[in-house]
């Protein structure tokens, strides 16, 4: 039956629990593959088709993310004072922010290609850093690391480092400064807020596609683009 579902995908990853069996730097590698042949082969999304985009950011790449863990360290010290609701509604919004944006960098993701740095890990290791860079024609590299820890469902992402900037650090330091002059509701209302801008920056124009998103290209497994990292 997995055979059977792994040939008509294509290829691609059928189960998370497939998924969890693969070394950090391979599931890397594939998720990042076989993302760049969707983006080549999908004449919607060449042609703007942001819900495609979306479609496949959430089927291809969040489930390699974990977003409670990602989510918490962005939050910081502020975690511990949020409500069970509080905590899930952070989980949501900051999830949903991170789809919209990874949808404006992949869409401009044309020519460029990804290399993988020399990887390896000790046996036991729990947490791991792999190393990439974005090769763009004309233009300088740009290096992505992503941050990955072991867990009984495989590895999972916890942060990514784009062009040396990280990513939840990056959100720690704005977050923190929403909570001091709003609270964790204010947070919550801002990321509710930035999502829907970001929306609607994709709807599609009458007569279907969505105009492409003029965003700095990033690797399948980034989030957004150094410049769309602020919320």
């Amino acid at each position: 039956m997995l055979r059977a579902i792994y040939g008509l995908l294509a290829g691609l990853l059928a189960t998370v629990a497939w998924a969890g069996e693969l070394p950090p730097d391979q599931l890397a590698k594939n998720t990042t593959q076989e993302v760049l042949a969707i983006l080549k082969a999908d004449k919607d999304i060449q042609g703007g088709n942001v819900q495609k985009v979306y479609d496949l950011v959430e089927a291809k790449v969040l489930p390699h993310f974990d977003f409670n863990r990602m989510t918490q360290l962005a939050v910081g010290k502020h975690w511990n004072a949020a409500s069970a609701t509080q905590k899930q509604a952070l989980v949501k919004e900051f999830r949903a922010l991170l789809v919209r944006t990874y949808a404006s960098s992949l869409t401009a993701f044309s020519n460029q290609s990804i290399e993988f740095k020399p990887f390896s890990m000790a046996p036991e290791a729990a947490e791991v850093v792999v190393q990439t860079e974005v090769k763009q024609p004309g233009a300088k590299p740009i290096p992505i690391d992503y941050f990955m820890y072991k867990t009984s469902f495989g590895w999972k992402v916890y942060d990514v480092s784009i062009d040396n900037l990280r990513l939840v650090l990056n959100y720690r330091s704005s977050f923190a400064s929403t909570i001091r002059q709003s609270g964790i509701n204010g947070l919550i209302a801002m990321l509710e807020a930035k999502s829907r801008s970001l929306e609607k920056a994709g709807v599609a124009p009458a007569g279907g596609k969505a105009a492409p998103a003029k965003a700095r290209p990033s690797s399948s497994l980034a989030p957004a683009p150094r410049q769309a990292q602020h919320a």
